[in-house]
């Protein structure tokens, strides 16, 4: 009976000892040795006989060594030609592409900020060709933590506040006093925390299904695709990973790293892609720029602990235009909000698109973004 008992405490007690080391000392091989040490007590304590509290130390670690702590495979990133490096004061390595002005030059450029958080795109995105043909300087960078960009080895950096600081970092790293920002999902709402921060450094805005302007107006969440994929097939070891996220992420970024993790991430990215557009689109592309899991998991996180911006935002009268499509599948009063709160906004409503109005409505997308930055009249959808 007793070395029944012993092996049963152990497996139940040694996960404890597992997360609770790992809330203090954020270090993989000391909370994952305080566990394999603690089977190693419980079952002498329970038995007093060393040989067999060796046996279940083996066999209960020899488990964990092909679940919890086996490594996933995680390719190794390439750097495809035309991508260059920002080296920021604010610490950040940003990896970006752009495209040069053609024709009559106009004064701001224009900065693509990606969604996610973490999530960006590969290459000049959609209409950005289109623009630097009307004589906008074009930009889209990866941000912080997210595709070719640096990782941080302190998770708890990813916040609000630094992709703000990065951003104007940026514009001063292309000798802009002022920029046009257009902005996909989460890049809405860098932009309009942006704008709240520096309005008289942006000349326009374009938000395409912008997320929430403030998180936490929003307690029952603002919608999401992951109930309408099947996603990869689930392990114990990113179960471990997630239950740590919560307790500390420094402990769950020791145990399972930022190429391993992004692997994973765009696994589940992938699961749902066609999810995020209206029924029988055509598939959304896939490419191998790696989104980041971490910026994406602390990022959202902070961003349900920052002061509201919409009372700064009443005040600012930057031009906006505010696209939603047909079958966006955030709330509807998230999109809504950015027209009562931007007093200089413009919103349009897109039928046959979902999330990315770029994919759903590649040809429409481009000449709103056109017409709207340089002032003509915009298209109807």
């Amino acid at each position: 009976m007793k070395l029944v008992l012993g092996a049963v405490l152990a497996l139940i007690l040694s996960p404890l000892v597992f997360f609770g080391v790992a809330m203090v000392v954020p270090v993989y091989p000391v909370f994952a040795g305080a566990a394999a040490a603690s089977i190693v007590a419980i079952a002498w304590l329970v038995t007093r006989k060393a040989l067999y509290a060796a046996g279940v130390t083996v066999v209960l670690c020899g488990i964990a060594a092909v679940t919890v702590m086996l490594p996933s495979p995680a390719p190794v990133p390439v750097i495809p030609a035309g991508v260059r490096f920002w080296d920021l004061p604010t610490g950040s390595r940003l990896a970006y592409v752009s495209e040069p002005a053609r024709g009559t030059a106009r004064p701001y450029p224009v900065i693509f900020l990606h969604g996610g958080p973490g999530t960006p795109g590969e290459g000049v995105p959609e209409g950005g060709r289109e623009l630097a043909g009307e004589g906008f300087d074009v930009y889209a960078y990866d941000q912080l933590g997210a595709g070719r960009s640096t990782r941080l080895d302190d998770v708890s950096g990813y916040t609000v506040a630094r992709h703000v600081a990065d951003l104007d970092a940026v514009r001063s790293a292309i000798g802009a006093e002022r920029v046009i920002l257009v902005g996909r999902s989460w890049g809405g709402t860098l932009a309009a925390a942006y704008m709240a921060a520096h309005p008289d450094r942006v000349a326009r805005a374009v938000l395409t299904s912008p997320g929430a302007i403030w998180e936490p107006a929003y307690p029952d969440g603002v919608g999401s695709p992951w109930g309408n994929g099947d996603g990869p097939d689930g392990s114990l070891r990113f179960l471990v990973q997630n239950v740590l996220l919560g307790l500390n992420p420094a402990a769950a970024h020791s145990m399972v790293p930022d190429r391993e993790a992004d692997a994973y991430f765009r696994e589940l990215l992938i699961s749902v892609k066609d999810a995020t557009g209206c029924p029988g689109a055509a598939p959304a592309p896939t490419h191998t720029n790696q989104p980041g899991f971490y910026v994406n998991q602390v990022t959202s996180a902070d961003a349900e602990t920052v002061p509201d911006p919409r009372p700064k935002l009443r005040q600012v009268h930057v031009p906006t235009l505010i696209v939603r499509g047909q079958c966006d599948y955030l709330k509807w009063q998230v999109t809504d909000e950015y027209r009562r709160t931007l007093p200089n906004s413009t919103f349009l409503y897109v039928p046959g698109a979902g999330h990315s109005i770029a994919n759903g409505r590649p040809d429409l997308y481009r000449e709103l973004l056109t017409a709207f930055l340089l002032g003509r009249k915009l298209p109807t959808p």
